[in-house]
């Protein structure tokens, strides 16, 4: 008896230790697992436990930062839409999705085009409210093919040599579902989230009827393996006042991008609200099985949770029930988890637009801590953690978005002890471009964080990059953004608030910020993917 407990201790320790080396090598080498060599950013996470970290990035430290220069610039036509696909970097080529409707990929060294591909016409803006951006998410290359969903639900695989289609799927035809989530590629398969713009629509809209998903595709030839759904169907339960018909539970959209433990076949993936009615799992994290979409467990970190546009409208109250009863929160795990061992136990780490990041067991799902980074406001879930954190194997980093104002944050990960907090710094819409813009810029952070060894990267709709130092939270360098540039393209550009929906890119010596996001400083030219290195 004594030798079969002393087997089974012997077994536990070496999963927990292969689990917990999974996440450290993840950190290691960014993208190792997709296909991506040493130094690359192969994947909208940068590695398959969402660390964002690039340990293999020696060029830019905190000595050399301050000497970053623009190298060249590449913009889009102007066509009114947001650019949100982060960059993926391997070799030397950059893969990357415009406004535009087109994918490209260019030379990391000169952002010369090498292809391009055309994703076709983007669904027509629906008459009656909701907004749309017209492009591809950021982009997973693996396996010699670069995946990446779109604003029309469709999943793509390109030939990562030439930008030939291999596939084409569409994974979400509700009418107004898109993909924001960016892709996960593991062991052959594709993973990727589902959300949509049903939140945005009028009074008359007969809302609600979209249902998020998590989807397993088939890398080889985007066949469906499994679906797990967030929400039950929405069912007919009555009318709005205007008359429409009234549709319950519904929502729950997959806005983030979903991380695995490679050691385990756990995927972990969050979700967001509900837009009408109380029910499924909204704002939850899901623990699911790789292979099956079996639930492993998940944690439900809002008790209810119902919010659309029209809540932030004094007319919303008969379209939003919510606003009675203090539910209309907006409260959404929209931000990509980050896997990190503490103590030989290794823990998965979520941001919610609550403004708390919350830790759990990876294993279990039992709660370890959880740390509170902006209290919400008015503007309920545009106060907290947007689209994702960073994690470097001494501090996990997180940003608030409209937290008056936001603050970047490193945090203990075994405690959640906050170790320093650096506010968006004051004068940031009273200097540079965004100063043009009283009325339109915010002290704000909208993009995911990003660090790579002594350093932490985070934008601001200031429209400035600012890159951190890790150890005290100090701004090593700065870039304003809001200002013409011309595109090595052969296109005029203009930058603006830095992108949401992604954050920066560092890879092999270089930074790569997309900037021109909501709030959308007025120009009559497109948005521009900049590239920084060392003279």
């Amino acid at each position: 008896m004594r030798r079969a407990r002393g087997l089974l201790v012997l077994c536990c320790l070496v999963v927990m230790l292969g689990s917990t080396a999974a996440a450290t090598a993840g950190a290691d080498a960014s993208g190792g697992h997709s296909g991506g060599g040493r130094g690359d950013w192969p994947s909208w996470q940068g590695d398959p436990t969402g660390s964002r970290f690039n340990r293999a990035e020696h060029r830019i430290t905190p000595a050399t930062v301050g000497r970053l220069k623009l190298k060249w610039a590449f913009a889009y036509p102007k066509t009114g839409a947001w650019t949100k696909s982060q960059p993926a970097v391997v070799g030397d080529d950059v893969f990357f999705g415009g406004p535009d409707r087109m994918f490209y990929a260019v030379d990391a060294r000169t952002g010369k085009q090498k292809w391009r591909f055309d994703m076709g016409p983007a669904r027509p803006t629906p008459p009656d409210g909701g907004v749309a951006f017209n492009g591809a998410t950021g982009a997973a290359v693996a396996d010699g093919k670069v995946f990446f969903g779109d604003s029309n639900g469709y999943v793509y695989a390109l030939d990562q040599r030439t930008g030939k289609l291999v596939w084409r799927v569409q994974t979400e035809d509700h009418p107004r579902g898109w993909h924001t989530s960016s892709p996960l590629y593991h062991k052959g398969r594709i993973y990727i989230g589902s959300s949509s713009n049903e939140h945005g629509v009028d009074q008359k809209y007969p809302c609600c009827t979209f249902r998020g998903h998590i989807d397993s595709l088939d890398a080889a030839t985007g066949a469906l393996v499994w679906r797990r759904y967030t929400v039950p169907e929405p069912k007919p339960v009555g009318t709005w006042p205007s008359g429409s018909t009234r549709y319950e539970p519904s929502g729950a959209g997959v806005w983030g991008s979903p991380v695995i433990d490679e050691a385990t076949g756990t995927l972990y993936v969050g979700t967001g609200q509900n837009y009408s009615g109380n029910g499924g799992d909204f704002d939850t994290l899901f623990a699911l099985d790789a292979a099956t979409g079996a639930v492993r467990w998940k944690q439900q970190v809002t008790d209810a949770d119902s919010w659309r546009d029209l809540c932030n409208f004094p007319d919303g109250e008969g379209y939003c029930p919510g606003l009675k009863d203090n539910t209309a929160l907006d409260f959404d795990l929209g931000s990509t988890p980050n896997l990190f061992p503490v103590h030989g136990r290794l823990l998965v780490g979520v941001g919610q637009k609550s403004g708390v990041y919350h830790a759990f067991d990876a294993r279990t799902g039992k709660v370890r801590w959880r740390r509170q980074l902006s209290v919400p406001s008015p503007l309920g879930g545009a106060t907290g953690i947007q689209w994702g954190a960073s994690y470097d194997g001494t501090h996990l980093y997180a940003a608030t978005y409209y937290a008056g104002p936001g603050t970047l944050n490193a945090l203990d990960p075994a405690t959640g002890k906050v170790v320093w907090t650096t506010p968006n710094p004051a004068d940031g819409c009273t200097r540079g471009g965004a100063a043009q813009y009283p009325q339109q810029c915010v002290l704000a952070h909208t993009p995911a964080v990003t660090s790579s060894p002594g350093l932490v990267y985070e934008g601001s709709t200031d429209g400035k990059m600012r890159v951190y130092s890790a150890r005290t939270g100090a701004v090593l360098w700065e870039y304003d953004t809001v200002r013409d540039f011309d595109g090595v393209n052969g296109i005029p550009g203009r930058g603006g608030s830095i992108a949401g929906n992604g954050g920066a890119v560092v890879a092999h010596g270089t930074l790569y910020v997309q900037t021109g996001y909501e709030p959308m400083y007025p120009s009559e030219r497109g948005n521009v993917l900049l590239a920084f290195d060392l003279p």
